[in-house]
């Protein structure tokens, strides 16, 4: 797993789109705990680790109140980030044929359920800093599941599961309730206009997936995680720098705040 390069599964223990400067897509939530991880070490020749291939698979259906998506939830006694709520996902193993091969296989050991590599979606992909020691390319899917299907988890590694609306998981992590890591709350928030399963399959068929080449960013007393076009990534600008936003403010002691007019 990885907070800000996107992997939560397997593996996990040994380890957004144009902007200006006034926020279209933007999501507060309460206060979040202090980040688990720890500050980016500087240096002016950083060795920096290669890409792991991992994926992570968004499974939907359609429920009463429309669009739901699967979370599981961690372990809270066992491993990095413990008693997150995540999607299924983990590292590209050596008989996968691919990353479509990895996600469908993580949602059979991981839910229990069967998904056709045809029917997932490319939504996104996330790539971590270059200061991670560990970095996981991870691509994420969009899969359509039917509404009877039964999930089953091993109690182990995964100890719960929920089928909710973005917006609900949202407003719980607003609660307090859940924890959920920043490419999970992304895409949920990504998630939210669309009201069936259909609809958002085919906004992630008609589109590229977006990438997310995460830079962590510390200055002034803020934290903030940001993505390419994000003005303060350009060289000698910071966070107050005009220009294009595309990043989350991740202020121990404040809000969540994402920052992007459409997803």
């Amino acid at each position: 797993m990885q907070l800000l390069g996107a992997t939560i599964g397997r593996d996990a223990d040994s380890s957004p789109g144009l902007s200006d400067s006034s926020p279209g897509c933007q999501h507060e939530s309460v206060s979040a705990p202090e980040p688990p991880f720890p500050e980016p070490p500087f240096s002016e020749t950083p060795a920096v680790a290669p890409l792991i291939p991992a994926a992570t698979v968004v499974l939907l259906r359609d429920g009463s109140d429309g669009l739901e998506v699967l979370l599981l939830q961690r372990n809270s006694g066992r491993g990095a980030f413990a008693g997150y709520w995540v999607f299924p996902g983990g590292r590209v193993d050596d008989d996968d044929a691919d990353d479509v091969a990895c996600a469908v296989r993580e949602a059979v050991e991981e839910t229990g359920l069967v998904v056709e590599p045809g029917s997932l979606v490319r939504w996104s992909h996330w790539t971590p800093p270059v200061t991670e020691p560990r970095r996981f390319g991870t691509g994420f899917f969009l899969a359509p599941v039917g509404s009877e299907a039964e999930v089953a988890v091993d109690d182990g590694e995964i100890v719960g599961h929920a089928w909710l609306t973005p917006s609900e998981a949202l407003r719980r992590r607003d609660a307090g309730d859940v924890q959920l890591a920043p490419p999970t709350f992304i895409t949920l928030t990504c998630l939210v206009p669309f009201a069936t399963t259909l609809d958002a399959l085919s906004h992630a068929a008609s589109k590229e997936p977006d990438q997310y080449a995460t830079t962590m960013i510390k200055q002034d007393g803020q934290f903030v995680v940001a993505w390419h076009p994000d003005a303060a990534l350009a060289d000698g600008a910071t966070l107050a720098t005009p220009g294009l936003r595309h990043r989350i403010h991740m202020d121990a002691s404040g809000p969540w705040v994402y920052e992007r007019p459409d997803c």
